[in-house]
């Protein structure tokens, strides 16, 4: 049986596929945020009883102290390569709310685009790589490829539980590649495949300037005000160009590759729109292009800082505590520990002696990722794109950080081809988040294809194919 009839199978199918995608998109999983813990159950229960009527053996919650990730298998293709399939089920939290055009957990299409609140990020990329398991199973009886389903249920709160699941877990995981449904598309006509993201390391501070909040009129003037510190110490973070300025942190990273750069220059970005699209103007570090800003170099980010009086009103105090939130995504060549700890060691330098200074960790920093360009899911990826569009596709790295793809690497020795078919205009993260009908269309084309492709071959094959794809990758890091 040609693989076309498995897609033609889910192309006739589409509205019953939008369907259970309202479904799942109904059930608000946010993971940040206990008030949603009966989401994220509910989330968890549809996964395991879908997996079940699909045919997946040994499905199972797999737990590592957090929210649990989704597990089922399906091991009836003998000889043929073993593929992990990645997705999550929880979704980032939907405030503001009145920002909303229709309430986030309730699945609205509007010219042919889906909204709410996951759509995009990632239950619609995570049904597309379900409903495609399923077809194979449904028409043919078999899938091309051994699968073993994995849902993540903290990826949007940075995976706290996830080495710990991993480790767990370790020999239910063991595969010999991982195709995941989180990692967006770079470019809606430009076919795409992402070979890397950047790392990430996440910090909170806090400081006390005294043991209480103090009148402005009876103090102003005389003592710190807890405010103004924290603006101090977040202004020596960047210099004016918008440049890290933490010395160490720059200086140990090798130059940027003219290969690397001349890669990057090959995909077709409209710097001017990508700024545009969201009212900003371009700011950053001198010397290098928006584009290799946000995938070749670190950045660091403010994500939140607060203290004193912020509600409606005047009120004239002086704060004796505030607080920020910190992100930094780090580039291949970085350590996220030896990052963390020059970014530390900073903030204690530039915090005033008699200013108490608290810095939060909470571990869940990640290396960046680089997936081999010769690696057979890379080749397999490049044959379905082309043949799909008739282009050749290009290859980019996200600014983003997807940590699973450096834990599954790093404890299971398993690379991660990412082939998520959202876009990056769909307001991820933002009210109104949404997923395009015709991205459903593509990625239901295109997944049973990628899977058919590399069931052309024999584990050995497979294996070998991506041993020497490593070793090459290690020896030009080496050189």
């Amino acid at each position: 049986m040609h693989v076309d009839e498995i897609v033609q199978d889910l192309l006739g199918r589409q509205g019953e596929i939008v369907d259970r995608l309202c479904a799942f998109l109904r059930l608000p999983s946010v993971s940040t945020d206990p008030t949603y813990l009966e989401g994220m159950r509910d989330a968890q229960t549809f996964l395991v009883n879908w997996l079940k009527r699909m045919g997946l053996s040994d499905v199972q919650l797999l737990d590592g102290g957090g929210h649990p990730a989704v597990y089922g298998a399906w091991n009836g293709a003998p000889g043929r390569p073993t593929l992990l399939i990645y997705g999550h089920y929880d979704v980032q939290p939907p405030q503001p709310l009145e920002a909303w055009v229709t309430p986030p957990f309730e699945p609205t299409v509007r010219d042919g685009r889906l909204y709410a609140r996951g759509a995009s990020d990632v239950k619609g990329s995570t049904v597309i790589a379900l409903e495609t398991i399923a077809a194979f199973l449904k028409v043919r009886g078999s899938c091309p490829v051994n699968v073993k389903v994995f849902l993540e249920g903290e990826e949007e709160s940075s995976s706290p539980s996830l080495r710990a699941i991993v480790e767990r877990y370790g020999d239910l995981l063991q595969a010999d590649g991982m195709i995941s449904a989180d990692g967006a598309r770079a470019h809606p006509e430009t076919p795409t495949i992402n070979v890397g993201s950047r790392g990430i390391v996440e910090i909170e501070i806090s400081l006390w300037t005294a043991d209480k909040e103090v009148h402005s009129g009876r103090y102003g003037g005389t003592i710190r005000n807890a405010a103004h510190e924290m603006a101090r110490i977040i202004a020596s973070l960047h210099y004016e160009d918008g440049a890290i300025a933490i010395p160490g942190l720059l200086a140990a990273l090798p130059p940027v590759s003219v290969d690397a750069r001349d890669e990057t220059a090959r995909f077709l970005f409209d710097e001017v729109a990508f700024v545009k699209d969201v009212g900003a103007h371009a700011h950053g570090e001198h010397g290098f292009s928006v584009r290799e800003r946000l995938t070749l170099r670190p950045a660091l980010d403010v994500n939140g800082m607060w203290g004193g009086h912020t509600g409606v009103g005047y009120k004239t105090v002086i704060p004796n505590t505030a607080h920020a939130k910190l992100s930094l995504r780090i580039v291949p060549g970085q350590d996220p520990d030896q990052v963390s700890d020059t970014l530390k060691a900073h903030l204690r330098t530039v915090c005033p002696s008699d200013v108490e200074l608290l810095i939060d960790d909470p571990g869940t920093g990640c290396r960046a990722f680089d997936l081999p360009t010769g690696h057979p899911l890379v080749l397999a990826a490049k044959r379905v794109l082309f043949e799909a569009t008739g282009r050749e596709p290009v290859l980019v790295r996200m600014g983003a950080s997807i940590p699973i793809t450096v834990i599954f690497q790093e404890l299971l020795g398993v690379q991660t081809l990412m082939f998520g078919f959202s876009l990056p205009d769909e307001d991820i993260h933002a009210p109104n988040e949404f997923f395009r009908l015709t991205s459903l269309a593509e990625g239901l084309s295109a997944w049973p294809r990628l899977l058919e492709r590399v069931g052309e071959q024999s584990a050995d094959e497979f294996r070998s194919m991506a041993t020497a794809a490593d070793n090459e990758a290690t020896l030009v890091q080496l050189l």
